[in-house]
């Protein structure tokens, strides 16, 4: 990380030290203290650009919206996000400079774009997409840091923290874990156990039926038939318009458990693969299908 950018990351919660440590000193509560604290100060950032989907959740969710000046193409969330023709993919220096934004938040350095928004002056924040679930916590807490909102962002990891833990309590415990097929387009490729869908699914007791280094890999029709998942997680419904009566006239699916016991079903796309603050709302949404999955019965004991 370079110095400048360290020191912009330290620069918010050193802030927000100083102003507790004023009030607490007087033993008073100041009325425009209070005020600064629930708004960003003049040394933070006032105009924030955001080239990806989920950064721009999750400044949205710390409470640093009304800093956001623009958002890219696919930021449809919220729905009061200033939506852009910005793209993420093929960033465009001079369109992202004509929003004269003092931060820009984005995922990837795509075309060399961080270099160049640095020589132009503007302070940088690369979130690169999270590997694990802790990943999305720090980030969360370093988008918190940059823009003034620590305590924000605290409290928004400390929710989902207890949000998801219950959410993993809810689910039926089981003898072996479910298999799943999580489908993520009409050529089938899916997600092994080592990814970031894998660990959210195995938290709530299931396993891919994909293995091997490739974390993302493209499976064979006849290896998924052969592995006979319990479930099929369409996360294509909405780019591709996937759906289990589609799945179910596939050549020899209509033989599979999931397809046999209607455990085909299409999930949220954008929650699936936006890995910021709503991956509670994926994971409660997973959380009800394998709920209603009967747990198998136990084999019979011989008698005594």
């Amino acid at each position: 990380m370079h110095t400048s950018r360290a020191r912009a990351l330290l620069a918010a919660p050193l802030a927000a030290l100083v102003l507790l440590a004023t009030a607490c000193g007087t033993g008073e509560t100041d009325p425009e203290a209070t005020d600064q604290a629930a708004s960003p100060t003049a040394g933070e950032p006032q105009s924030i650009v955001s080239l990806a989907p989920a950064t721009t959740e999750i400044l949205y969710a710390v409470g640093a919206g009304d800093q956001v000046v623009a958002v890219d193409e696919r930021s449809d969330f919220p729905e009061d996000a200033p939506v852009t023709e910005l793209s993420g993919y093929t960033p465009n220096l001079e369109a992202i400079l004509g929003y004269d934004p003092d931060l820009v938040v984005l995922s990837d350095d795509n075309g060399g774009i961080v270099d160049g928004l640095e020589r132009a002056g503007v302070e940088v924040l690369l979130l690169p997409a999270a590997q694990t679930l802790d990943d999305t916590y720090s980030q969360i807490e370093q988008v918190g840091a940059t823009t003034g909102r620590v305590g924000e962002a605290a409290e928004v990891v400390s929710r989902m923290q207890v949000e998801i833990s219950e959410i993993v309590a809810s689910v039926p415990e089981r003898e072996t874990p479910l298999t799943y097929f999580h489908e993520l387009d009409d050529t089938l490729y899916t997600v092994t156990d080592d990814t970031y869908i894998g660990e959210i699914y195995s938290m709530l007791g299931m396993t891919s039926i994909a293995t091997g280094s490739d974390p993302y890999p493209q499976l064979s029709e006849e290896l998924i038939l052969e592995a006979d998942p319990d479930l099929v997680l369409l996360a294509d419904g909405q780019c591709c318009g996937m759906t289990p009566q589609i799945v179910a006239q596939r050549p020899g699916w209509d033989q599979m458990t999931a397809v046999r016991e209607d455990h085909v079903y299409v999930v949220d796309e954008d929650l699936a693969s936006r890995w910021g603050p709503r991956i509670v709302d994926f994971m409660r949404e997973v959380a009800a299908i394998v709920t209603a999955i009967p747990a198998s019965s136990p084999a019979p004991q011989p008698a005594p």
